[in-house]
């Protein structure tokens, strides 16, 4: 494989730079305004030294030369330019650098319309979790299949309903193999994230209460996608198998929406849409 270049996106890189740049002006970053600026916006100087490097360094920067800009760089020129999130992926992406994650894994509600949606499917168990695997929307369908609006908030954690809920973990048919592929995607999210405080406590809290889970934490195992088919044991019903896949609602706060629905043709999932009917 030919290492990787700029050579696609340096020049859109340099064009983002300047414009931005241009857009920002010096009372907007602690300097005075002068009476000698014969163009708009901060000088190339003022940003170079804002962000901590060299004006020649950042001038072949904004010329689209073929340079390396560090994390640590890229970070201090986003707080220059007073980018948005939006902008600071986006810097990131031009720069060929891994984008920082933005703080939505602690993101706690979902839009209107993401509510409808999940009222709107009436027969399907559904819920929104967010990077941290909190729970923090969720239906009817997925009340009778989870029993989530019955747990304490600290609670609505489906790594912690699978590991730490015997209740759920009984429920959960071929839990064995299931768990450690559910643990796997949790581990790419927590990748993703990993100086997040609440996460880290989340997973120690978690191996206290669970050996199963500090065992195949340890493991590292790592597994495709989650989804295809699950089963659970209803008391009402028995077993009832579902496919399930999850859809990303929210990108910039990682927020997705994940989807079961019952086998169709099968009496059990029949008998449980009944019982959704009924509320």
């Amino acid at each position: 494989m030919p290492p990787r270049t700029l050579e696609r996106t340096r020049h859109e890189l340099a064009d983002f730079l300047r414009q931005k740049r241009e857009q920002l002006s010096p009372e907007a970053v602690g300097l005075p305004s002068g009476s000698r600026r014969r163009t708009p916006g901060l000088r190339r100087e003022e940003v170079a030294a804002l962000a901590g490097v060299g004006l020649t360094w950042y001038t072949w920067l904004e010329q689209g030369r073929e340079i390396n800009a560090s994390v640590t760089f890229l970070e201090n020129l986003a707080r220059v330019l007073q980018l948005d999130a939006a902008g600071r992926y986006h810097l990131f992406l031009l720069a060929h650098q891994r984008p920082p994650v933005p703080v939505g894994h602690q993101w706690c509600q979902v839009s209107p319309l993401v509510r409808r949606l999940l009222d709107d499917l009436v027969l399907r168990p559904a819920y929104v979790m967010n990077l941290s695997w909190d729970i923090i929307a969720w239906n009817p369908a997925a009340q009778r299949l989870f029993a989530i609006g019955e747990r304490p908030a600290q609670e609505r954690n489906m790594l912690w309903m699978l590991f730490a809920d015997p209740q759920l973990n009984a429920r959960l048919l071929e839990w064995r193999a299931q768990a450690p592929q559910i643990l796997a995607s949790f581990r790419r999210d927590y990748a993703r994230a990993p100086e997040d405080e609440v996460m880290r406590q989340r997973v120690q809290a978690l191996e206290r209460v669970s050996p199963q889970f500090r065992q195949l934490w340890r493991q590292h195992d790592i597994h495709g996608r989650c989804q295809g088919r699950r089963s659970f044991t209803l008391p009402e019903i028995g077993a009832v198998t579902f496919d399930h896949a999850s859809f990303i609602v929210d990108e910039e706060n990682h927020l997705r929406l994940v989807m079961y629905s019952a086998l169709p043709g099968e009496p059990a999932s029949a008998a449980f849409e009944a019982l959704l009917r009924e509320g």
